[in-house]
């Protein structure tokens, strides 16, 4: 596996090698001490798997209490997953980074603990899946718009598919009001 650096320190993309012929491929997708060496030393505690339709938006999702770290990928379809710092002390506060995972580009990528995490669907529909750190707390769940004007993120979002949201999504926090670590 191959991890790579992003603008942001702690937010790391994994690359797979992948071994593949006429009959299909095979890749290795998680090996404990590689993630702990190259990423962080975590354990996790949870796997998750969700499928959405073409322009769907999900996210800006986070905890403030049972924080999850999520490391990321896509088994269908095409994301754009973004990542967006909200710990007050670390040099990218507010700060976001974004990567395009698909099930061709085989990518993941890992989140840490104390971002908000979201994507949006580029691909008629993709099925997402993730892992986590903690285990899922919805009276600890807070939303960070994805349209903040202080966050600025660029959303690869074509004209006619608009982003579908939750109500909780629809609903979420600017970053200036957004609960922070």
């Amino acid at each position: 596996m191959k991890f790579i650096k992003t603008d942001i320190e702690d937010v790391v993309i994994i690359e797979p090698k992948v071994f593949g012929d006429e009959r299909g491929f095979f890749m290795e997708t998680f090996r404990t001490e590689l993630f702990n060496e190259h990423c962080a030393p975590r354990e996790f505690v949870q796997e998750n798997h969700s499928k959405s339709a073409k322009g769907v938006l999900r996210g800006l999702h986070y905890q403030t209490e049972n924080t999850q770290g999520k490391l990321v990928r896509v088994v269908r379809g095409s994301v754009f997953d973004v990542a967006v710092d909200m710990r007050r002390d670390s040099p990218t506060f507010g700060k976001w980074v974004g990567v395009e995972l698909s099930e061709h580009n085989k990518r993941q990528l890992w989140v840490p603990e104390g971002f908000a995490h979201g994507f949006y669907v580029m691909s008629e529909e993709a099925e997402f899946v993730y892992k986590c750190t903690d285990v899922y707390n919805p009276n600890a769940e807070a939303s960070l718009r994805w349209d903040d004007p202080k966050v600025n993120i660029n959303w690869p979002i074509e004209e006619s598919y608009e982003p579908s949201l939750s109500e909780k999504d629809a609903q979420g926090f600017c970053f200036d009001d957004a609960p922070k670590f």
